[in-house]
């Protein structure tokens, strides 16, 4: 089954990321949409993709719990192909357990030069409440350049937690004050707004591309 996309800003854009949706929500949910336009706005061409029990629920098949995320690896490496040769770099990644999944396998695309980047969106290093049940071993020996954009207080991993996890030094971490797992923050105690969060994530994520894929 060919992988459908959802694709947006310039065609022409010289890097292109590729994004897969959070465990709960598709690749058009309100999060995955101002997300994407952002990073169009900067520049970027933006393809969005859903795994299998996702779209399924489109259909009259209905809603299927997520799986396991090495389930879906083939997946994502099945819509890297199916999105085929791009203008130039090649950047995945994806929300919470899109991007999870997309660091599962990245290392195997960096090394036959197929991506040049990592770039996960609420990175979730455990679920909610269960610390001890960490999802980073692969990221200690990580080879990937990557970036993680996390809120400070995400329950998946805030910012006193991930500063114990040792994580490969080619993972850069760039937190969003008071933000929670899906970068918001609370306007009223903060003073930031979700949309300035955003904003300040495709800043970063354009000057860090820049950085590993000039």
């Amino acid at each position: 089954m060919t992988t459908q996309f959802l694709f947006d800003g310039p065609e022409d854009a010289r890097v292109t990321l590729l994004l897969a949706h959070g465990a709960g929500a598709p690749m058009d949910s309100a999060s995955m949409n101002a997300t994407t336009k952002v990073l169009a706005a900067e520049g970027f061409r933006v393809a969005r993709f859903e795994f299998g029990y996702m779209a399924s629920r489109r259909t009259s098949a209905g809603k299927k719990p997520p799986p396991k995320a090495e389930t879906v690896m083939p997946e994502y490496l099945a819509a890297v192909d199916d999105l085929g040769p791009t203008n130039g770099p090649l950047i995945i990644g994806g929300k919470s357990m899109g991007g999870r999944v997309a660091s599962m396998v990245a290392d195997a695309l960096f090394d036959a030069n197929r991506i040049a980047g990592l770039l996960c969106l609420g990175y979730p290093f455990h679920p909610p409440g269960r610390p001890q049940q960490l999802r980073t071993a692969h990221l200690i020996g990580l080879k990937t350049p990557a970036l993680i954009c996390q809120g400070t207080r995400d329950e998946f991993g805030d910012r006193y937690e991930v500063g114990e996890f040792g994580l490969s030094d080619e993972i850069e971490l760039f937190w969003l004050e008071d933000g929670d797992h899906d970068l918001k923050p609370r306007k009223a105690i903060s003073g930031f707004t979700t949309a300035g969060h955003l904003q300040s994530v495709a800043e970063h994520v354009s000057t860090w591309v820049q950085r590993i894929a000039p």
